[in-house]
């Protein structure tokens, strides 16, 4: 429930904070003290359009918050609601703000976050629900109906396994409809898998292969290089020129006269040491060097293959992926779908099989919920019917239409095939005829102004258990009534504020005088300057509120009120 509002620079509001409470809230005052506005600025943090002209002359913005208690079945979904949308700070508590900048911008914040106002609009739909004259009506929207009714039958076994069903086939569809996709071209995309396959496969790829003949093919490229460089090396080394000895018998020759010194010198033992093991180093140098330039190979034949095998290769990396590795995934993948293409006539027929079977649990589902129903609307005709006689709409009469459509691929109910969707083969609508002769005609096209209240009145009375929204708002719904009805709409509102809390603007004192809270909206001028008051109103000072609503503050008028008050009183004791 709304437990704070507070409103700064909102039309002729100046600065304004209302502490509210659980039950019947009634504000009250003179056409034009702002009662209107209060609820225009409730509506602002509820996600409805404001602009500029909202803002009080001279002020740069308007701001206006709102502070909700959660408790009660509406917790549950609210908390939900902002969970999903990564707004919860407090399970029980929510804040909702607007500001509206002279610029044109106006900001929107849920919990202290700024938020679109599309999301602020659902929340605090699920907050607050406000009926008036040219207000959004939740309950005159069709898409509600078939929920409404479904929460007024108390039982929602059956419709909870119909929608466990309902899944499970909407699921099996998806996998048939992926499965003929996959048919409709099953010939020709076998034999395309089948070529890609047989293409890579033949191909015998191995991932290391490629980077080890690119270096075959260098070596084969450059062989007369190689074995001449070799050749040049392995002759300073190992064989001489005419001009110069070997490296190898210069380095003997060195070896042998550092050990001659060095048995005549023990301290030369070392480098005769070192000599050695140079010696050693250029001959095993030389002996690789011969090996490598025996083994140098002048093979066109083998370039050539390697060429063709590499070309081989780029030819699969551009179709297949980019790289070896590419395309021994895509062999991989194509040979899973092909075994999946191959069979996926069996597969069909395997699901096809599970849908029928499904569907005839569906079929018996809709049945039970379509009963379910059909007993459910009887008894909140009835009852709407009731409340509206309350309401001095005697020859009301009220209705709830379940009607099916029929479709080839329906459900089979009763020997004919039902179009089906999440909740059910039934649409649903409520139905009102307010005068004799006029017949049943939609909820949303029939009433407008007061009467609109009343039958959301009643309609929420009715339903009072099942509609989880905590706060209800109705603007003016005395109008058009007079003082004896006011005193019905008044009980039912207060018994409606029992599991609800309401929030009423009235001009009649026999419903005023229900209000478990009672405010009076005034305008008072200070400094050449309007504003909007609002003073809680208790004891005698609501006596005198209640009798200048009856017309003037005299000794008659102030009995009557107190009149009022002690039938009031007398009335919700045996609610």
């Amino acid at each position: 429930m709304l437990e704070e509002l507070r409103i700064r620079d909102f039309a002729i509001i100046d600065d304004l904070t209302l502490q509210l409470t659980s039950g019947l809230v009634v504000f009250t005052g003179e056409t034009g003290a702002g009662k209107s506005i209060i609820l225009d600025a409730l509506g602002a943090i509820l996600g409805a359009r404001v602009d500029t002209t909202s803002i009080r002359k001279g002020a740069d913005r308007a701001i206006v918050e709102g502070f909700f208690r959660l408790d009660g079945p509406e917790r549950e979904p609210i908390a939900a609601l902002l969970e999903r949308e990564g707004l919860l700070e407090e399970p029980d508590r929510v804040w909702l703000g607007r500001e509206i900048r002279a610029e044109g911008r106006t900001i929107a914040r849920v919990n202290g976050r700024t938020v679109s106002l599309s999301v602020q609009s659902e929340i605090g739909e699920a907050l607050v629900d406000v009926h008036g004259q040219s207000d959004h009506l939740s309950l005159l929207k069709v898409r509600n109906h078939r929920d409404l009714l479904d929460r007024f039958a108390h039982d929602q076994d059956n419709l909870s396994t119909y929608q466990g069903q309902f899944r499970d086939w909407s699921l099996l569809g998806k996998q048939l409809a992926d499965l003929s996709a996959i048919e409709q071209t099953a010939r020709d995309r076998a034999d395309m898998l089948k070529y890609q396959i047989q293409e890579i496969g033949d191909a015998r790829i191995k991932l290391d292969e490629e980077e080890s003949l690119a270096q075959e093919r260098t070596r084969l490229m450059n062989a007369e290089t190689l074995s001449s460089l070799s050749q040049s090396a392995l002759t300073l080394l190992d064989e001489g020129t005419e001009s110069s000895s070997a490296a190898t018998d210069l380095l003997g020759q060195a070896a042998r006269d550092l050990a001659e010194l060095a048995r005549i010198d023990s301290q030369l033992q070392a480098l005769a040491q070192q000599a050695e093991d140079a010696l050693s180093s250029v001959s095993d140098l030389a002996y690789e060097l011969r090996g490598y330039l025996e083994g140098i190979e002048f093979n066109p034949n083998r370039l050539d293959q390697i060429e063709e095998r590499l070309d081989l290769f780029n030819r699969l990396k551009r179709k297949y992926g980019g790289s070896l590795a590419s395309v021994l995934a895509h062999f991989q993948a194509s040979t899973v779908e092909l075994e999946k293409v191959e069979g996926v006539e069996d597969q069909i027929k395997e699901v096809e099989q599970k849908i029928a079977h499904l569907k005839e649990k569906l079929s018996y589902s809709a049945l039970q919920l379509s009963n379910q129903r059909k007993l459910a609307a009887s008894q909140l005709a009835d009852g709407m019917e009731q409340q509206l006689h309350l309401l001095e709409m005697e020859k009301a009469r009220f209705q709830v239409s379940q009607t099916v459509m029929e479709a080839e691929q329906g459900l089979t109910l009763s020997n004919r095939k039902l179009a089906f969707d999440a909740n059910g083969v039934d649409q649903i609508e409520f139905l009102i005829e307010t005068n004799p002769g006029e017949g049943l005609r939609p909820l949303a096209k029939t009433a407008s102004g007061g009467e609109t209240s009343r039958l959301m009145l009643a309609l929420k009375t009715v339903l009072a258990e099942v509609d989880h929204i905590p706060t209800l708002v109705f603007d003016e719904i005395d109008s058009g009534i007079g003082g004896r009805v006011g005193m019905t709409v008044g009980g039912m509102l207060w018994n409606l504020g029992k599991q609800h809390q309401v929030l009423c603007v009235t001009h009649l004192p026999q419903l005023a005088a229900f209000g478990d809270l009672h405010f009076h909206v005034s305008k008072r001028s200070e400094n050449g300057r309007t504003s909007t008051q609002v003073e809680r109103l208790q004891g005698e000072a609501r006596v005198e509120e209640l009798a200048a609503m009856l017309g003037a503050s005299t000794p008659v008028t102030l009995e009557s009120a107190r009149e009022i008050l002690r039938a009031v009183a007398k009335n919700t004791s045996t609610i």
